[in-house]
């Protein structure tokens, strides 16, 4: 071996070096100068680590860094903005970088000063959840000068402004987990651009055919598998029984986490307002419950799942049983007053529906019901004996008959909601997509 110096090494010690360690001697290799004057040990070892940082950054050059855009910090993408740093080393052993190029929420964009070059550290992305976790806005933690600050409705533009940059370029991923339709027509340009769109908002894929439509176009480069069962693989399943012909007959699940333990709890002879306001307590439903006995969520998924299926329905065509009535709506009774004064006039129709479905051998769930003819959401009466009739606690539950599974459904079950579960939803489609990228 000549490279200018005595190495100190023979034959066979070279020839059982790790891959790392040639790597390292090839960069001295190609400038052995520093070594050439080497007076002791520890100026060895100084040059040594300065190769192998060398060889380490050379390296780090063939990772794949997917930039991404993040619409909502609310307790989904936060959840995913703490998922992303702490899977660096995860990634990493993957080749894969995620490169946060933008977070927005509903007043404020922020992004690097060069959203080719530069990105939001980990330290400031951690501090984004921080701030947004007390419910202070992102101009909070918008001082340190390393990025730009847009205001709505100026940063929808930018957004898209972003997206055409990169798009010529890195590529994008815009990931929306927020819960506002507000966001339909910027993912629709971004995918139109050639970008990927990540979803665990369910309102732009209910909206109108004709915005879900232009919104889908592009099929490939979007991922949703967060708006029906958190991160289940509810719509992956379905798309591959779909992709594969085998027809699907029926669907029926229950696709609250908050309606499967209302109506698992009033089984067990405990009254409905009782059940809502532990529900509640233990932060199972939204600030208003009705939010969650308004049925429209379920909804919402259910939409989802049908125009999957090929229904080209609206929000409006599906039948939604709503667990309180009209007169009890937010626009006529306070929150407190719902459920101080509201709630305990339900418990008698709910406990004479479960004692008639319990005198017939089975048990009330609230469902979503899909078939050639239906697409409805509200309760039904089960048998004790199948998946949903068995189910307890805030699981959700999908059962889907087909050509294949005619005999017994195909049954999906788990943890159906929950900001951490989602989130992981939100980053395994990332994943699913990064075969686009360069």
């Amino acid at each position: 071996m000549s490279v200018g110096y005595d190495s100190g090494l023979d034959t066979t010690t070279v020839k059982s070096r790790s891959n790392q360690a040639v790597a390292i001697e090839e960069t001295l290799n190609r400038n052995p100068e520093p070594l050439a004057f080497v007076k002791n040990e520890e100026e060895k070892r100084v040059a040594a680590q300065q190769a192998k940082t060398t060889a380490m950054t050379s390296r780090e050059q063939t990772m794949k860094n997917i930039p991404l855009l993040l619409i909502g910090c609310g307790g989904v993408g936060r959840q995913l903005l703490q998922h992303i740093v702490s899977c660096r080393s995860i990634h990493a052993k993957q080749k894969l970088h995620l490169r946060v190029v933008g977070i927005c929420d509903s007043k404020t964009l922020l992004v690097p000063l060069d959203v080719f070059t530069m990105e939001l550290d980990d330290a400031f992305l951690l501090e984004v959840c921080q701030a947004k976790l007390k419910g202070s806005s992102l101009l909070t933690v918008s001082n340190s000068g390393q990025h730009k600050v847009f205001s709505n409705p100026e940063s929808m533009g930018k957004i898209i402004d972003i997206a055409a940059l990169l798009a010529r370029s890195t590529g994008l991923t815009v990931i929306d987990c927020s819960a506002s339709s507000d966001t339909t027509g910027v993912l629709s340009r971004v995918a139109e651009l050639g970008c990927c769109v990540v979803m665990a908002n369910k309102k732009p894929l209910s909206s109108s055919m004709e915005d879900y439509e232009k919104l889908l176009a592009c099929p490939r480069r979007i991922r949703h598998e967060s708006t029906v069962g958190a991160g289940l693989p509810v719509i992956a399943s379905l798309n591959r029984m779909l992709s594969s012909g085998d027809l699907v007959h029926c669907i029926v699940g229950s696709l609250s986490g908050t309606l499967g333990f209302v109506m698992s709890e009033v089984e067990d002879g405990k009254p409905f307002s009782q059940v809502v306001r532990s529900a509640k307590n233990l932060g199972y439903t939204e600030p208003d419950p009705r939010d969650d006995l308004s049925g429209m969520d379920v909804a919402r998924k259910a939409l989802i799942l049908a125009r999957l299926l090929g229904k080209r329905i609206v929000l409006n065509d599906i039948k939604v049983e709503s667990l309180y009535p009209e007169e009890m709506g937010p626009s006529t009774m306070s929150i407190a007053s719902f459920l101080e004064n509201g709630l305990p006039l339900l418990d008698k129709g709910i406990q004479e529906r479960v004692e008639k479905a319990s005198s017939n051998g089975n048990v009330l769930r609230y469902v979503c019901l899909i078939d050639d003819l239906r697409c409805e959401v509200g309760i039904q009466e089960l048998p004790k004996d199948t998946p949903l009739g068995r189910l307890r606690g805030s699981d959700n539950v999908l059962e889907i008959s087909s050509r294949c599974y005619n005999q017994q459904p195909l049954v999906i079950q788990g943890a159906g909601a929950g900001n951490d579960t989602t989130a992981a939803g939100v980053l395994a489609d990332v994943f699913d997509v990064q075969d686009l990228f360069h």
